[in-house]
């Protein structure tokens, strides 16, 4: 598929079928996901794959709050059906490590400045290879949050160390047939390049 077209096809899917994953695809997204850009090369990135529907029930367990445990939404019960979560982690203490060595200028790091949380950004950008990646094997994919809440539960239940931060969750699988647009996508329009492009001056 051109790149240009996985970039218009792309798009957030949240009802599955159960037809079960491709597992080379599974290894082309990561593939592609630690592809991704890093500042400092320091990939402070880790993702975990839970492609078993043990590990998958328990996921949705350990990261929904006690007061959804019930939640009957159709969103909730549209990324259950999804056979694949991948969870993207991000690391801030590698970072902070390769900026005290010598060619990042062995700054201490409680004297670190940093512009922007890059170990977040770095591993938003990665994930966002995942979703394309999806797109390019033929199926679908939805990044999501998951709740702070429940960081602490989702790494007890799934060993995860605490260096290790997920900045959300990646359901995959093959899209149902009647996924449709989520609602702020039907009910808003994507606005115009004029209004969020700026030459030489905004």
């Amino acid at each position: 598929m051109e790149f240009s077209e996985v970039v218009r096809r792309r798009k957030m899917v949240r009802s599955f079928t159960d037809e079960a994953i491709p597992a080379e695809a599974i290894e082309a997204m990561l593939s592609n996901a630690v592809r991704a850009p890093s500042a400092g090369f320091s990939q402070g990135w880790a993702f975990l794959v839970l492609d078993r529907p043990d590990d998958v029930a328990s996921f949705w367990r350990v990261t929904t709050p006690p007061e959804r445990a019930g939640d009957s939404s159709a969103w909730l019960r549209g990324m259950r059906t999804a056979p694949a979560i991948i969870v993207p982690m991000a690391s801030e203490s590698i970072y902070r490590d390769r900026y005290e060595e010598r060619d990042k200028g062995a700054t201490p790091r409680d004297q670190q400045q940093w512009a922007a949380p890059y170990w977040h950004i770095d591993t938003g950008m990665a994930s966002l290879l995942i979703l394309q990646t999806a797109v390019d094997a033929g199926l679908g994919a939805c990044f999501f949050g998951m709740p702070k809440t429940q960081h602490e539960a989702f790494r007890s239940a799934f060993g995860a160390p605490a260096t290790f931060e997920p900045i959300g969750a990646i359901a995959v699988g093959h899209p149902a047939l009647d996924d449709r647009l989520g609602l702020s996508a039907r009910t808003r329009k994507r606005r115009p390049d004029a209004e969020v492009v700026h030459r030489g001056r905004w």
